[in-house]
């Protein structure tokens, strides 16, 4: 699908401003759209927004179809009755620029637990209406995920594989009885996604409303410890005790001598074929539903993935394994009709899964924080891009543009890395002064149709803005900016660049 020519922001929620330690889907992500529409953009880029476990990593979400509810706006809960005054004035003091997850867990636990309870025990006619109508929607994943995370809390936070054999295996008497027992904890849950969703459809129509788009952002796989492989263990290839018999890696590279092993069960490609591919089918519908375009993480393990033993200890050995290819592109266009999906198709990329993307259209990524390692040739120099793709300074787990030079705006060329040097000569620069609004520029002056910037790299910030370092076990998914770190100076330069290189909307 070719997308018209267009500039953005990459911003997950949790890193809006607000006072309870965590962006969320209020007044903030309002005038977050308020400042993209002044500077001219239509595209506002999020990462994946399920329900995140161990680690807080959004790639590793208790669910691919639920929300997380750590980004609901309490603001929003008292203005609908649920919370008081009283309620929020007893919040921590939180800090404004990091979330800790922490502090944050427990009090948002806290919050919606009273927000619940006001929900039982008071007459709210039109939101009881809107809830019951919620529960029906989306009765194909909801009591699966509630019945999941009240077990999970039940058997204290611990892996599904770990429950009592009879719930690891889902037999009949042991789901029914478990249901009942744990029926107001699974209305809990039930009701923070009602909440959740609520709360997201008016911050996306707010956005459509502006003529901005979200795109959204799925991992080809879903985590082990999920809703997702717990309720469809057919699908997936797993031992008789829920273990996975095989997990995903990629092999050894120039980046790491023993690959990377992620650790997430692998699909029984041929199980789901026969099903018409129906369980991603309603995935991407999900999906769809709450964003406009879908970003597609690790894309090429469709055309064949580097399958690894469950117990191994690294990713060196393994194999590579066909994926299903273009049959299950063909079957969701068929069940869901036209894909507005982005292919995230970095790294060594084979002649087959470049036919695959190219096959429908799908653009691919372009990342200029790699282009200066090599000569001219490099693909992702501006020079070579096809104009159906997307072009970004960094993504979430890359350093900031500033950071990845070094952190030193004054040095001189001769002061900066051989890559760094290419960077400020492919830009006719002599130093570094100003060296995130050059990027900026190159990625906005591109051919690429569409041009994503972090708002790390607009505000100039150095690596303490890094969104991830893979690989690292903690102080990820953290930063947060504040309202005063956006000028109206750095909006109108934005919007100037919008401007001048056709990426503002278009007249009807």
């Amino acid at each position: 699908m070719h997308f018209p020519r267009a500039a953005g922001l990459l911003l997950h929620p949790t890193s809006l401003p607000g006072r309870f330690g965590i962006g969320s889907l209020g007044h903030n992500a309002e005038r977050f759209i308020e400042l993209l529409s002044r500077c001219g953009m239509q595209l506002w880029q999020v990462l994946p927004l399920g329900p995140t476990g161990y680690g807080n990593s959004p790639y590793q979400s208790l669910s691919a179809f639920a929300g997380n509810p750590l980004l609901i706006c309490l603001e929003r809960l008292q203005q609908d009755g649920l919370l008081s005054e009283h309620d929020l004035a007893n919040a921590p003091a939180f800090n404004a620029r990091r979330v800790d997850f922490g502090a944050v867990i427990p009090f948002y636990a806290e919050m919606l637990k009273s927000a619940f309870g006001n929900f039982q025990h008071r007459d709210y006619p039109e939101l009881q209406a809107e809830y019951e109508q919620f529960l029906h929607q989306q009765a194909d994943w909801l009591p699966d995920y509630a019945l999941f995370s009240a077990l999970k809390k039940h058997f204290g936070g611990g892996p599904w594989t770990d429950w009592p054999k009879e719930l690891v295996r889902r037999q009949k008497a042991a789901m029914q009885q478990w249901r009942e027992k744990l029926a107001e904890q699974r209305e809990a849950v039930s009701f923070q996604q009602f909440l959740f969703f609520r709360q997201w459809q008016a911050i996306k129509g707010r956005a459509n409303e502006a003529g901005i788009r979200i795109i959204g952002d799925i991992p080809i796989f879903v985590a082990h410890d999920s809703a997702d492989v717990w309720a469809n263990q057919n699908r997936f290839h797993l031992n008789p005790d829920g273990q996975p018999k095989v997990v995903a890696g990629v092999p050894p590279d120039y980046f790491s001598e023993t690959g990377q092993l992620w650790g997430n069960p692998l699909y029984r490609w041929q199980v789901m074929s026969r099903q018409n591919y129906t369980w991603w089918a309603a995935r991407m519908k999900q999906t769809l539903h709450v964003m406009d375009i879908v970003r597609i993480d690790h894309f090429r393990g469709f055309e064949a993935y580097w399958e690894v033993a469950g117990d191994a200890e690294n990713a060196i050995i393994g194999r590579w394994v066909k994926g299903p290819g273009a049959a299950l592109f063909h079957a969701l266009r068929e069940q869901l009709g036209e894909l507005p999906i982005i292919a995230e198709d970095l790294g060594v990329i084979t002649p087959e899964v470049e036919a695959l993307r190219d096959g429908f259209d799908f653009p691919g990524m372009k990342v200029l924080q790699f282009a200066f390692g090599s000569d001219s040739s490099n693909e992702y120099l501006p020079h070579n891009y096809p104009p159906n793709c997307v072009v970004y300074t960094g993504t979430h787990d890359n350093d900031t543009s500033i950071g990845w030079l070094g952190g030193n705006t004054h040095a001189d060329y001769d002061q900066l890395g051989q890559e760094q040097q290419m960077a400020l000569r492919y830009m006719g620069l002599l130093n570094a002064q100003d060296f995130h609004w050059a990027i900026i520029r190159l990625a906005f002056s591109s051919t690429a149709s569409m041009a994503v910037i972090p708002l790390q790299d607009a505000l100039g910030l150095g690596n303490e803005a890094r969104m991830n370092v893979p690989g690292r076990a903690d102080g990820n998914w953290e930063w947060r900016y504040v309202e005063e770190n956006i000028p109206d100076w750095v909006i109108d330069r934005l919007a100037d660049m919008v401007w001048l290189y056709g990426r503002q909307p278009q007249p009807a």
